[in-house]
């Protein structure tokens, strides 16, 4: 599975003119399904993010989690990360998980994450959404587990 991760002050996902969830500081988290994923690699991908120190202590390090400092987690789906830009400029998604199997995975991540997580916000899987945001930093990182 793949994420992009960005440290946020705040952010929200709109769909059809409606808040369908935000956060205040946090992380916001795109995530991608890609073809022979299955839910081992949710779980990995998510026990990562909730121990991935981003957030700075009181000497200005980043040394602390998202479960360190409470913060929130914003939870979008985005096939689009699957992209194969490698030939021609139009990319291939072919990577990416087929639909029914991605919104599984994206189910069961935001489930977990739930559990694990007193803060989570999502976007819903498929929708045209408009993603607002303050990038914190800027910190942005790419995650990806096997």
């Amino acid at each position: 599975m793949l994420a992009l991760v960005q440290r946020v002050s705040e952010a929200r996902v709109v769909i059809d003119g409606q808040v369908a969830g935000e956060i205040g500081p946090g992380l916001l988290v795109l995530v991608c399904a890609e073809r022979g994923d299955g839910k081992g690699q949710a779980d990995r991908l998510l026990a990562k993010l909730l121990k991935l120190r981003i957030f700075s202590d009181e000497a200005g390090k980043m040394n602390r989690s998202v479960q360190d400092t409470g913060g929130g987690l914003l939870i979008v789906s985005q096939f689009t990360l699957a992209a194969d830009t490698s030939s021609g400029n139009r990319p291939s998604f072919t990577g990416a998980a087929a639909p029914g199997e991605g919104r599984r995975l994206y189910d069961h991540f935001v489930a977990q994450t739930r559990a694990a997580h007193p803060v989570v916000a999502t976007g819903r899987f498929a929708a045209d959404m408009k993603v607002h945001l303050v990038n914190d930093g800027p910190v942005t990182i790419p995650l990806r587990v096997a």
